[in-house]
């Protein structure tokens, strides 16, 4: 290995050879290895530009990624490899430390034990430990809906099966458990008011969903009811859970939210059943909002797809939106939530379907200062310079800004205990947790959404985006 100063003569060549694959790829593995992580990183991007699909390459930057505590930019850059039957095993590991970091264990447990079962030298002892799970059942899993999750079921036990039940792949079944939706139905006190900035995606969503309910007379004269789906997306944490709730609460109507465990079951059919349960439960809680989040795993596109169980949910959720007849989606507003617009089925955008895609974008100075002051509204504070705080979380997302709270309220609340009573918020406290957070990976997903605006942008659907691609909105 080369030490610290033979790096340099391996910098000057590729600085002077940009397009030398190999020089490039030998660099970031000397970077990584000696702990140079952020401009191992940079480099291992910069391999990526020469060969999009490299698999050694991409492994690297998810290395990079994870040492950097960067677990969501690492699971996005993995996320096309593991869908894939025969994935190298040390992108399962890699994996399955990201899934660990972000606190899904069981995940974690079946990446990691997963890619063992195929090559044991990538065996992690330590990692192993802090999982503590038995190996997975299955050493080559089917494709899932979910690049990280496991979708083969376990082995049935020995002896007769407790219920008349078919796992996949046995022809036939049904489900473990009686038909019905396990998703709930809530009222949403969130209104637009609790929604920062975000103005044009507030508007598009009264236009096309709101008014429709309360001024139905004057859609009825153009033939237009109150019913549809809008596809938000943007990069994680930029509020697109909390849009959907205020959506509802500024209706007054009902708000299912679904997530993926609502629907996904390891039976034959059971999935579909799930799925119509849930929009039946919509149906007869009208006005409703229904809500999937992370709408891609279960909307993926069917070309992408092995399975035919896999293909035949994203034709049942097709049918539920087109309603059963004319009239049976009315008055049912969907909405669905995508970090990955790109990867959802072109036949979900088509009218009458998610037929609006709208971008979530992340705040800019102004939204993010009216974030903080909406999250410490509930606290006691001293007198208060949002901006400045604001000025200094750029690439903060509502689920970062959140952390820089929770932070400085955590500290501050250390101080009251001492002191023996309630010590206000202050500028200061907010301005070093803010200084000691590191934003999520918004970055990582404006690199990600570039290539298919710049290259697979022919249907016009990802325009919305061009002005944040180009700079025009910031520095991604």
């Amino acid at each position: 290995m080369l030490d610290d100063a033979g790096l340099q003569p391996l910098r000057d060549a590729a600085r002077l050879s940009p397009d030398n694959l190999p020089l490039r790829q030998l660099l970031a593995n000397q970077l990584l290895a000696k702990g140079y992580l952020a401009e191992a990183e940079a480099e291992f991007r910069a391999a990526l530009v020469l060969a999009p699909k490299d698999v050694s390459i991409t492994t690297g930057l998810a290395e990079a990624f994870v040492r950097q505590s960067a677990h969501g930019a690492a699971l996005a850059a993995l996320e096309p490899f593991l869908v894939t039957p025969g994935y190298p095993p040390p992108m399962g590991v890699i994996a399955a430390r990201a899934l660990l970091a972000e606190g899904d264990l069981a995940a974690a447990a079946y990446r990691y034990h997963e890619a063992v079962s195929r090559d044991p030298s990538v065996a992690d002892a330590a990692l192993a430990a802090r999982l503590a799970t038995p190996p997975a059942p299955h050493p080559t899993p089917a494709p899932a809906a979910s690049p990280y999750t496991n979708p083969t079921p376990p082995a049935p036990p020995a002896g007769p099966p407790a219920q008349p039940a078919a796992p996949y792949g046995t022809g036939g079944g049904y489900p473990a458990q009686a038909d019905g939706a396990s998703a709930e139905v809530e009222r949403s006190g969130t209104t637009f008011a609790d929604v920062a900035g975000m103005e044009a995606v507030k508007e598009a969503l009264r236009v096309k969903l709101l008014l429709p309910v309360q001024q139905p007379e004057l859609f009825a004269a153009f033939g237009k009811r109150a019913g549809g789906g809008v596809l938000l997306y943007g990069p994680p944490g930029g509020g697109k859970t909390h849009l959907a709730r205020a959506a509802a609460g500024e209706l007054g109507a009902s708000f299912v939210n679904v997530g993926l465990a609502d629907i996904l079951d390891m039976y034959i059919g059971s999935s579909e059943r799930n799925l119509r349960a849930t929009f039946d439960l919509a149906r007869r809680n009208r006005p409703c909002v229904l809500f999937f989040d992370e709408v891609d795993a279960l909307a993926a596109r069917r070309s992408d797809m092995r399975q035919a169980h896999n293909r035949q949910l994203v034709n049942q959720f097709l049918a539920e939106l087109d309603g059963v007849d004319q009239n049976a989606n009315e008055g049912v507003l969907v909405l669905a939530a995508t970090n990955a617009p790109w990867y959802i089925d072109v036949a979900f955008r088509r009218p009458g379907r998610f037929d609006q895609l709208v971008f979530v974008p992340p705040p800019d100075a102004s939204a993010r200062a009216a974030i903080l002051r909406i999250l410490c509204r509930d606290k006691p504070l001293a007198e208060m310079d949002f901006d400045a705080v604001a000025r200094i979380t750029e690439h903060f997302v509502g689920a970062d800004l959140k952390g820089v709270v929770d932070r400085a309220v955590e500290a501050k609340l250390h101080q009251s205990i001492s002191a023996g009573r309630a010590i206000p918020l202050e500028t200061p406290d907010l301005l070093a947790a803010a200084q000691a957070a590191r934003p999520t990976s918004v970055r990582e997903w404006f690199a990600t959404a570039r290539n298919y605006v710049m290259h697979a942008n022919d249907s016009g659907a990802w325009d919305e985006l061009m002005p944040w691609i180009k700079g025009g909105k910031g520095k991604w």
